[in-house]
């Protein structure tokens, strides 16, 4: 109301163990199912994306956790980036300027950085941060980058990076401060791990 932006918030609850599911079916009581739409299904990160499509109605879609690691007043300063260099995607980014990590043990913070340094060897993708799903994209770009990723989970967001960079979009960055969550936990395992490291060594063959 205060911002002079027209938005809409869309949530999204793919199996989350943090509780989002419970949350957003209380803040749709209090809003109304007008201003606050609750999608529900089973399904990896990228096909979350393309549901969530179905429902936007405007021309920029901000992807974000709902989980209270990315501050809310965040999208606004996207927005802001995104006039400035008319950019087609506006990332957050953990690893440049004064972006940082907090409350992330040693391993965690680990895995993250050294997923990020393989990717910047092997891809060369242009962009500080690649795991990150903090994002702001013109809706038309998401919709193209969708057609083209193969990939599910957190490869996904990796690879929706590098697409961008392949088809010419245009990428800025946003430096953000990550604060991991209070409540619920994370997904991210062992499973995951193996995945991405997959997912990165089929880019780096076929990019």
């Amino acid at each position: 109301r205060f911002s002079g932006i027209d938005f809409e918030i869309i949530i999204i609850d793919d199996g989350s163990p943090d509780g989002t599911q419970e949350v957003a079916q209380q803040l749709e009581k209090i809003y109304g199912s007008d201003k606050i739409v609750i999608i529900l299904f089973l399904f990896p990160s990228g096909t979350a994306y393309i549901h969530g499509m179905k429902y936007a109605t405007g021309n920029f879609i901000v992807i974000m956790d709902a989980d209270l690691s990315h501050h809310v007043r965040l999208p606004f300063m996207y927005c802001g980036k995104q006039k400035e260099g008319n950019f087609d995607i506006v990332s957050g980014t953990r690893y440049k300027g004064n972006g940082g990590v907090y409350g992330w043990d040693l391993k965690r913070k680990l895995i993250s950085r050294g997923a990020n340094f393989l990717t910047q060897v092997l891809l060369r993708p242009g962009a500080s941060d690649l795991t990150g799903s903090f994002r702001l994209y013109r809706k038309e770009v998401l919709q193209k980058l969708m057609e083209k990723c193969v990939s599910k989970g957190y490869v996904f967001q990796m690879e929706m990076i590098v697409r961008a960079r392949q088809l010419g979009f245009t990428i800025g960055e946003v430096p953000i401060s990550f604060v991991d969550r209070v409540y619920g936990e994370s997904k991210l395992g062992g499973n995951e791990i193996v995945s991405f490291l997959k997912g990165l060594l089929t880019l780096f063959a076929t990019t």
